[in-house]
């Protein structure tokens, strides 16, 4: 590896964001908007949107092996072949396996998108707000340290960047799921309405929505003005999409930011390490690895946002030693890289339903019904911490179910659809506990001398009995709704397959219990911010991405602020 040496005045910005996907992008507008010259570094390749989705338009019949994946691809990636969304027409926006090696001292399935854009190119697209009920859990309930914030704080920037994204949904009027700024929601069918009614009819601490989601129902005019059009319900949305229907740095934020002239992008830049000045207390810029050329350039900034996704912003800034830090950036109290915490997915109910048999749906929907948790919401209810979501979907059985018919009996079967089906999930919070942790190891590195990350991270007895309960529950309504032939499944899942991982850099009050401050600052170096998911305190039990890039927002236009007082 060579060292360029001094960097000069063209490798100084007034910002550096780390990484590029959904709240790295975010990041990087609200410098933009503002007029601040900005380095925006990406580990991975460039993806330009449009231009670098070559499977987009693809039908199945024009992929060697009809969308799947070869038995020797699939035999190369046993972690990524594990996510839905990896197959023969996406897996270009897959970190493979072997390519980037960690190591798992407990099991830890580590999905990865390295690229312009990131995971954002590959997420699921639900969005939900958190309520006061999430961020004041810990202090009620006693586990982790109590957010430095509450929903009013963040409600604002809620609003700010969902009329930006644009999400599709309604006013629910539900306590713990604020209403979010929504365009015109997508509908349920006939059975999933029928189950609506019924919960209602049978319970009065459960509500059936449909789920709120990042897609453009009805694009508005700030949704225009980015390139942006319908979504076309085509169901290819891991491919990219060419429409821009659905909210991705790609499509949104990164070319917004490029349009202010204040944006350089620097994608295939691994960055090392964040340098500390000692003398002046602060940090001053980061040291970056040329994927391709192996060489190392510094970059200078007054203001560096730490967007690598949870897990990479854990290594980074462990790998971020200095006189200062000698455990790792801001890791005075020893926590960074702890308390680990990600989202329960173990839980699966199927059942089948007798009736309808008139009646269909139409077309495809991005999204699906949705129940907020009903647990523990206002007080303590059960002998574990938490709650969960309960997403589910009912369909017909179609083109693609078994029969034992042949030839012409076969094809007027298949003229008909056959019988209703319902598939319940559960999205469970977990607990941040110390002993679920990643940390660098001393002997094993990656392809630019950087140490791989351990990861040790395991569900606990809180989240066995939170999936008995979502099986106990999720049944005893479907059974009400007059579903029949109901079974539940242990998915046995490793942790890390929810693609949910949070924390690591917790925010906190205590400099004592946490690493950051109200606004996502260090407590010990006020220049530097964290607000993708390794800032996160606790999980909730709703998807977190929209929380994400609320939290960035606020957090840039801050650090915006603190800048024009000289403070930063």
């Amino acid at each position: 590896m060579n060292l360029v040496g001094d960097a000069t005045e063209k490798n100084t910005y007034e910002a550096i964001v780390i990484g590029s996907g959904i709240s790295g992008g975010w990041a990087a507008k609200e410098f933009c908007d503002n007029g601040l010259k900005t380095l925006l570094l990406e580990r991975g390749k460039a993806v330009t949107h449009l231009k670098d989705y070559p499977t987009a338009t693809k039908n199945s019949w024009d992929f060697e092996h009809r969308g799947l994946l070869s038995e020797e691809i699939k035999n190369k990636n046993p972690i990524a072949d594990k996510c839905y969304a990896f197959g023969e027409a996406t897996q270009h926006f897959f970190v493979k396996d072997n390519e980037h090696p960690y190591i798992q001292e407990k099991p830890f399935d580590w999905i990865r998108g390295y690229q312009e854009g990131g995971k954002s190119l590959l997420w699921a697209r639900q969005t939900q707000r958190w309520s006061n009920y999430e961020f004041e859990a810990p202090a009620r309930d006693g586990f982790a340290v109590d957010w430095p914030v509450r929903y009013p704080d963040l409600a604002p920037w809620y609003s700010h960047v969902e009329k930006f994204a644009g999400i599709s949904g309604n006013r629910d009027g539900i306590d713990n799921l604020p209403d979010s700024e929504v365009l015109p929601a997508w509908e349920l069918n006939c059975l999933e309405k029928h189950i609506q009614h019924r919960i209602k009819e049978e319970y009065k601490d459960r509500q059936v929505i449909i789920g709120r989601c990042a897609h453009l129902t009805q694009p508005n005019e700030i949704h225009l003005k980015q390139g942006r059009g319908q979504c076309q319900a085509r169901s290819l949305c891991e491919r990219g999409c060419p429409f821009g229907g659905y909210f991705s740095s790609n499509s949104s934020t990164l070319p917004w930011a490029k349009k202010t002239g204040n944006l350089t992008l620097r994608p295939q830049s691994v960055v090392h390490s964040i340098i500390y000045d000692e003398k002046k207390g602060k940090a001053t810029g980061v040291r970056v690895i040329d994927t391709e050329s192996k060489e190392m350039v510094e970059f200078y900034a007054k203001v560096i946002f730490v967007n690598a996704a949870c897990l990479n912003t854990n290594l980074l800034l462990l790998n971020s030693t200095s006189n200062r830090f000698p455990q790792g950036f801001g890791n005075e109290n020893g926590l960074l890289g702890t308390h680990i915490a990600f989202h329960n997915y173990l839980g699966n109910i199927y059942a089948d339903y007798d009736g309808f048999e008139d009646q269909y749906y139409t077309g495809r929907r991005p999204t699906s019904a949705f129940m907020p948790s009903f647990r523990n919401v206002y007080k303590q209810q059960t002998d574990f911490l938490r709650g969960y979501m309960v997403a589910f979907s009912a369909y017909r059985d179609g083109w693609g179910r078994s029969s034992e018919n042949f030839g012409a009996p076969l094809k007027n079967e298949l003229t008909q659809p056959g019988q209703w089906h319902v598939a319940v999930q559960m999205q469970g919070e977990t607990i941040p506990k110390k002993a679920n942790h990643v940390r660098l190891s001393k002997t094993e590195k990656d392809a630019w001398g950087i140490p791989q990350l351990i990861t040790s991270v395991d569900y606990d007895d809180n989240d066995q009995k939170l999936m008995n309960d979502f099986l106990i529950q999720g049944s005893e309504m479907l059974e009400k709704a007059g579903l029949k032939n109901i079974r539940t499944v242990n998915t046995k899942q490793a942790p890390g397959l929810d693609i949910h991982e949070m924390g690591g850099v917790r925010m906190g009050s205590d400099p004592k219990t946490s690493l950051l401050n109200r606004w996502n600052q260090f407590h010990s170096c006020k220049n530097v911010f964290v607000t993708d998911g390794a800032c996160m305190t606790s999980v909730g039990n709703q998807n977190p991405s929209l929380t994400f890039m609320a939290l960035t927002a606020r957090a840039a236009n801050y650090a915006i602020d603190e800048m024009k007082k000289g403070n930063l």
